[in-house]
């Protein structure tokens, strides 16, 4: 029989994405090996979001085939459909199968199943020898003509993964400057919710306690379907139709963070997680207008305080970039003093990197000052000091407060001896005595 082992990169929906093509796969008569030195197929499900995101899935691709030089390797995801051609000329690619082609992954294995092309983009280079370079078959095609998300079963490896991650939105409508998902994931689409409902009970029965919502969007759920559904309704939905224990929700834009939604996690009695990852990207309004963000400081500020109003204990997350083309250090100064006062509890920090096609990009080749790589180095290592600082004064405020946690699949052992990682409501990493099995609720107390 043969193997397979993926590896994934990137945001929670390429781990809904990664979680449906191991369903395929052993549909197909593939069972998971323990490694990819092991496997006689390496999936690589990549993501393009920064070009420290492109290197990385470069090296790994590079250390599989070391590893394994027989092994047929596939590349997936966002890179693989950004940009095919760069991927299909490294040594040891098999297949190169976009987002647009993800679903047929398995299919496309099978002798004889694709025949091998190359973008026109590649041809016209010029290059007499390309095609010796290039064995890798590539498929992908127009993402923007997807316009329905279906429910993509991954009930065969829900019971590998602890907290299954059910993929209830995809693809993105915004265009922000900095931001290449759109061209990589389409137009934004949503599962209805009466497969979510499904999808969800399926995976219930499959033993899964905690259930991760995700989407490049969450906001904007439903705004595609008719009739019209939302985020709401969704979740009203699944806990009164299933018997999920928790659902969490991946992210969420701060002006769709609104007083009904945050009264519904109130009243939900711990069902839905109390935490919320809320992107800002920059505390400069001149930054974010830059950036073609659709909000400006003062409203972050007011979204992020009701959810600290409502929902005391809640975490909230937040992402920055640091480095956007023309953030002076009175810009970077204006973020770092905005997250001070926020009542965040933890920060995701991103250099900026330019990334093909996006407006950040047109903006630089048209002469644009980028902010020099050493002061953006600097400018992330402040902003990340500053997020250890939050994290460590929320966990030092929920000392004591009673949490309910869940096992996860994340053992070791330190000087005070062995020891099981637990994750609580609020986004709480904690270490509980001894080796216990996975997915198992437990009412903790941090220290």
């Amino acid at each position: 029989m043969a193997t397979f082992h993926i590896t994934n990169f990137g945001c929670r929906a390429t781990l809904a994405d990664a979680a449906a093509m191991e369903r395929q796969l052993r549909e197909r008569g593939y069972s998971p090996a323990s490694s990819a030195e092991q496997a006689d197929v390496v999936v690589l499900n990549t993501c393009t979001v920064t070009a420290d995101a492109d290197a990385t899935a470069r090296q790994a691709i590079r250390r599989a085939h070391r590893a394994n030089p027989q092994a047929k390797i596939v590349v997936s995801g966002c890179y693989a459909q950004r940009a095919p051609e760069e991927l299909a000329l490294i040594a040891g690619v098999t297949l190169v199968a976009g987002n647009s082609h993800r679903a047929e992954i398995a299919q496309l294995l099978e002798p004889g199943a694709a025949q091998a092309f190359l973008p026109v983009q590649i041809l016209s280079q010029g290059d007499p020898n390309i095609t010796e370079r290039a064995p890798a078959r590539i498929v992908t095609g127009d993402i923007f003509q997807a316009k329905t998300l279906a429910w993509e079963p991954a009930d065969g490896a829900a019971a590998d993964h602890t907290r299954p991650v059910l993929k209830i939105q995809d693809g993105c409508n915004s265009r922000c400057a900095y931001c290449v998902i759109p061209f990589v994931r389409g137009r934004s689409r949503s599962l209805p919710s009466a497969e979510a409902v499904v999808a969800a009970s399926a995976l219930v029965e499959c033993g899964a306690k905690e259930i991760v919502l995700s989407g490049i969007n969450l906001g904007s759920y439903g705004q595609d379907l008719v009739p019209r559904e939302e985020l709401g309704g969704l979740l009203r939905r699944l806990l009164g139709e299933t018997g999920v224990d928790r659902l969490r929700l991946s992210s969420i834009e701060p002006m769709d963070v609104t007083l009904d939604l945050l009264d519904l996690f109130a009243a939900s009695g711990g069902r839905l997680a109390p935490h919320f990852h809320v992107p800002l990207q920059s505390g400069s309004d001149p930054i974010l207008a830059a950036m073609h963000r659709w909000y400006r400081a003062a409203h972050y500020v007011r979204r992020v305080e009701l959810v600290r109003d409502r929902l005391p204990d809640a975490a909230i997350g937040a992402d920055v970039i640091a480095g956007f083309p023309g953030e002076t250090a009175e810009d970077h100064a204006a973020t770092l003093q905005l997250i001070e006062v926020l009542p965040v509890t933890y920060l995701h920090v991103f250099s900026f990197s330019a990334r093909p096609g996006t407006e950040a990009q047109r903006q630089l080749e048209s002469g644009a000052v980028g902010v020099p790589p050493a002061v953006i180095h600097q400018r992330v290592r402040e902003l990340r000091a500053l997020g250890e600082a939050k994290s460590a004064a929320f966990r030092q405020a929920q000392r004591g407060v009673t949490q309910r946690a869940l096992t996860l699949r994340r053992q070791g052992r330190d000087t005070n001896g062995e020891w099981t990682q637990a994750l609580t409501g609020n986004f709480l990493h904690i270490r509980v005595p001894g080796n216990r099995p996975a997915n198992v609720w437990l009412d903790i107390q941090p220290d």
